[in-house]
């Protein structure tokens, strides 16, 4: 009998957690970014989130929520830095 193949998957599922999901639902996408639902519409309809949809899904790329977010932060670091 052999545990290896188990401690396998436990690893292999363990990695995948660290990454986290590729894609989210409206719902958890709104959670992440802490902004409402038509906000999160907004900001797809002009293109600064990606989305894909899958059946009648609409799925939020992680990636593309992680972008907008350093977007913001590095302009809003700009600003800073003209202000002084």
């Amino acid at each position: 009998m052999s545990t290896s193949g188990a401690s396998d998957q436990r690893a292999s599922k363990k990695g995948q957690s660290d990454i986290g999901p590729i894609a989210m639902r409206v719902p958890e996408a709104c959670r992440y970014l802490g902004i409402g639902r038509s906000t999160l519409y907004v900001l797809i309809g002009k293109g600064e989130i990606e989305f894909i949809k899958l059946g009648s899904s609409t799925l939020v790329l992680t990636e593309s929520l992680r972008a907008l977010v350093e977007r913001r932060r590095e302009t809003k670091n700009e600003d800073d830095r003209t202000e002084t």
